[in-house]
């Protein structure tokens, strides 16, 4: 195809900018008309490339001069530190080459060794990022044999070959244990990616569900500042590091935050975005140009930007390029085409990239064809230490705003020509005998012919003693120990006074509240504690007001590290509007994947800093596990601890509300949680009983690692007393216990059992009363307090009867020898009762709120759902009639009473 035809990118139309537009009068209209003069001179003189080129440098020295302009958002497509510029490198480069070599055998051994059971893996992403992360572990990781803390590293899911391969030469791994990539099954595998929960000395945060590494890297940096500001740990030497590949940029979470940290100057975070062009099947942005959008998306969000592009191979290049002829052509050229000169010989190159501008065809005559190859097809700065050094220290020295480096790699560098930029090389996850000797011939490494003819590639050490080892231990020691690594180290919190929880033990006398209220009662009095008090992290996306969570503000503060600048409106209130840099309170404003994140940061300090925090997270019941269920399975990965709180909780309480606010599901999905302990508690003293349990099981001596989940209502009602007896607090934390055994004493009279949990245990109440009343039916009403918690026990019983032991499942035992059927109702749909089903012996049936939600009173929902008191009347006379212990007529003749 001739040059002259080629098609070029489209250029989108420049609007045009009137001074009549200017708020500000032009005070000197001559001075005005001569800048644009000078400009027009040197447009008509140098060319408008020149004309284009001192702009730029013009805008730059605005910037830098504190000058009141928009930054430039984008910048020439060459490296931010030029070659004169690069700090003199620290280490011994060669020696570290030949670590970062051992290091990419072994990974690549790994996943294909692995890949003969079917067990798959991935090569390529490593391949392209191991200097981004030799380079950070030689010189810049900090570990935590300093100050417990270290940095916090969030690497990317797809490079955890490179990340065990480096583990292994330090002497953390052996052969057995990289043999068992992907083999957890027995409890001593390795998994497939950065996975605290199954491999939790080594990792630290969960990042290969794409995005949700970005967003918690960002929040996590937060919450160290936090951690400072309020005086609770120096967390000045923790930098927090996340990897990220440019396509998983395109995940929403992975930019929702940027602007939080830029507009906090969170100057403790960098991000190392590795810019391979490819993402699973393809070019990242085939027709435009990746590492440009994202410049302009981050110097937009106030970060500063490091571009770290071109390997020295180009510096020939680019001083060649007098005329600007070489940066425009780099600039213009899309993704998907620089991918194919990585693939393609010389003439190729020469004719598509060179021929496109005569000028441009000058400078690339005077270059050999090895010249060419070597530029087009490997040479990024990605994969040179020195090019890599120099980004991560001008990233560390940047102050008063977070940093991204943008460095360009070849996805699948060093695999050879059949890996290399390769659309495919993702889903490839083995080498060939023949791949594998190219490969140890180009990394130099001393591995016979003879050790390459077995089927099974082998894995390489150069020697616990050897130099290699020896060299990357020592910079280790230096930097504070091995990383990643994640050390817990045990600190059991007091426990908290005993009157706040003796408070709800009492009830609120004639007083009605909600839930929502007793839950806020409760938690503020117990960061009045003088032991844990200021360990709370309260957590809300701006629905304070809504949760009674006001009074919070003037007491406890909201987080703000510029503290208070402004003179609040409310101010002369009781309840203002406080902001503080010391402040308590996180109010996320409308993110609930940033207070999330919040949580998750908090819900680990325990062993991320070894400062157990407790955060509760409270938010509208309905935009909790449905909008961020993905960042809840990542904090039981993460092992996090804290208190979730769904409020304005079910289908039917949220009055007017409607369909996208009336929640009757999030139970069944915390049930598929592990981690979660999911209740539903209907009066206050449940709330305090199950609070004050889980202060004791996920922060006392005994620390587990589990999270809490309370759903609460904003139904007011009187809340009752704890009733008195034996076993009541075990039936409230275990998920059921009597509540009202029937008042009806007549022997003869029906029986049933009524279960019912959450605000549904008023409904099952009045029920009680009118079967009583009017149908001679003898009802127990029994507090459902956790579905969840009575399956899993049950599970656990089942899985011990396998193994010969003789147990039987709490809910069994509970209800044993209960006459009659058992009718279980709440405001969740039907499957979330119906989950302890099969281990009732009594005959089962449940009412729920199935369905999508709808506007209209509590009373009405109640009655189109189905749930009301008339309808478990109704329901309880059928299950009745079956059994023939009422006449066959009755729950027609109830419906027809009670208007149904």
């Amino acid at each position: 195809m001739a040059a002259a035809t080629r098609k070029q990118p489209i250029q989108q139309p420049v609007p045009k900018q009137s001074s009549e537009l200017d708020q500000l009068p032009d005070r000197d209209p001559e001075e005005t008309a001569e800048w644009g003069a000078s400009l027009d001179a040197v447009t008509r003189a140098a060319g408008p490339h020149r004309a284009s080129y001192l702009m730029r440098r013009t805008l730059e020295r605005a910037e830098t001069a504190g000058l009141g302009l928009p930054p430039l958002l984008e910048t020439d497509y060459v490296n931010t530190i030029p070659t004169a510029a690069e700090p003199s490198f620290p280490g011994d480069e060669d020696m570290e080459r030949r670590i970062t070599a051992w290091n990419r055998w072994n990974a690549a051994a790994m996943v294909t060794r692995g890949s003969r059971d079917g067990l798959g893996g991935h090569i390529a992403t490593f391949a392209s990022a191991a200097w981004l992360y030799e380079t950070g572990f030689q010189h810049f990781f900090r570990g935590k044999e300093t100050d417990g803390s270290g940095d916090q590293l969030y690497i990317q899911g797809h490079a955890s070959p490179g990340i065990y391969a480096r583990a292994f030469l330090d002497g953390r791994l052996t052969e057995a244990h990289l043999d068992n990539f992907r083999r957890e099954a027995g409890g001593s595998g390795l998994p497939s990616y950065p996975h605290p929960r199954r491999l939790p000395w080594l990792w630290e945060f969960p990042t290969v569900s794409m995005g949700l590494g970005p967003i918690s890297a960002i929040y996590q940096a937060r919450f160290n500042r936090y951690l400072a500001n309020r005086g609770i740990k120096d967390t000045a030497g923790s930098h927090v590091w996340a990897f990220l590949g440019d396509g998983e940029m395109d995940e929403p979470e992975s930019t929702a935050a940027l602007a939080l940290a830029g507009r906090e100057g969170l100057d403790n975070l960098t991000f190392v975005i590795n810019c391979n062009l490819q993402r699973l099947d393809g070019p990242v942005r085939a027709n435009f140009k990746i590492v440009q959008e994202l410049e302009a998306q981050f110097r937009a969000a106030g970060w500063n930007v490091v571009k770290a592009l071109w390997g020295s191979a180009w510096d020939e290049l680019l001083a060649l390029d007098t005329s600007g002829a070489l940066l425009r052509r780099l600039r213009e050229v899309p993704d998907a085409q620089f991918q194919t000169y990585a693939t393609r010989d010389a003439a190729y190159i020469r004719d598509h990239f060179f021929g496109a501008d005569p000028e441009l065809a000058r400078l690339g005559q005077g270059l050999t064809d090895t010249k060419l190859a070597e530029c087009f097809h490997t040479s990024r700065a990605g994969h040179e230490p020195r090019k890599v050094y120099a980004a991560y220290r001008a990233a560390m020295e940047h102050k008063g705003a977070p940093t991204v480096v943008l460095a360009q790699t070849v996805k699948g560098y060093t695999l050879g020509p059949g890996f290399e930029s390769r659309n495919a090389n993702h889903q490839m996850k083995k080498l060939s005998g023949k791949e594998f000797r190219a490969m140890r011939d180009l990394l130099e490494l001393p591995i016979p012919d003879s050790a390459l003819d077995d089927k099974l590639v082998p894995y390489v050490h150069p020697g616990a003693d050897s130099p290699e080892v020896r060299y990357l231990q020592e910079r280790r020691a230096a930097l504070g120990g091995p990383a990643p690594a994640r050390k817990v180290h045990p600190v059991a919190l007091p426990e908290p006074s005993a009157k706040p929880f003796e408070t709800l033990a009492k009830g609120s006398g004639s007083q009605e509240i909600a839930t929502t209220m007793a839950f806020v009662r409760l938690v503020k009095d117990l960061m009045r504690d003088k032991e844990t008090g200021r360990r709370w992290v309260p957590i809300v996306p701006d629905e304070a007001r809504t949760f009674g969570m006001e009074s919070l503000f003037p007491t406890a503060g909201i987080y703000s590290p510029l503290g208070q600048t402004y003179d609040p409106v409310d101010r002369d209130q009781l309840l203002y509007y406080k902001e503080a840099a010391n402040g308590q309170i996180l109010n996320e404003g409308i993110t609930e994947a940033g207070s999330m994140a919040d949580f998750t940061a908090a819900a680990t300090s325990y062993a991320t800093h070894g400062e157990p925090m407790i955060p509760f997270y409270i938010f509208y019941s309905m935009f909790g596990w449905q909008r961020t269920a993905d960042q809840m399975w990542a904090l039981a990965d993460q092992l996090g601890r804290g208190f979730l709180v769904g409020a304005t909780a079910g289908r039917t309480t949220m009055t007017g509300e409607g369909l996208q606010h009336a929640d009757g599901h999030s139970h069944l999905i915390a049930s598929t949680n592990p981690a979660a302990v999911a209740y539903d508690p209907a009066f206050a003293y449940e709330v305090g009983a199950i609070v004050r349990d889980g202060l004791r099981r996920m922060f006392g001596p005994d620390a587990e690692d589990v999270f809490y989940y309370l759903t609460v209502y904003n139904e007011t009602k009187v809340q009752p007393p704890m009733p008195a007896g034996e076993g009541v607090e075990e039936g409230i934390l275990k998920g059921l216990y009597r509540y009202k055994s029937a008042e009806l004493t007549d022997e003869g009279a029906p029986r049933i059992q009524l279960l019912a949990s959450g605000t549904a245990i008023h409904w099952a109440l009045e029920a009680q009363k009118l079967l009583a009343d009017d149908w001679g039916v003898a009802a127990d009403v029994w507090s459902a307090t956790s579905w969840s918690e009575l399956r899993r026990d049950a599970l656990s019983c089942d899985a011990a009867q396998l193994n010969g032991e003789d147990r039987v499942p709490y809910v069994t035992r509970a209800l044993a020898g209960a006459p009659g059927p058992v009718l279980a109702v709440s405001d969740w749909m039907r499957a979330v009762p119906d989950q302890i089903s099969q281990w009732v012996e009594q005959d089962w049936y449940s009412l729920g709120t199935d369905g999508f939600g709808l506007s209209d009173t509590r009373e009405a929902a109640r009655r189109h759902f189905g749930v009301d008191v008339p309808a478990i009347v109704v329901t309880a006379l059928s299950r009745l009639a079956r059994r023939g212990e009422v006449k066959p007529t009755a729950a027609k003749e109830a419906a027809e009473r009670y208007g149904i």
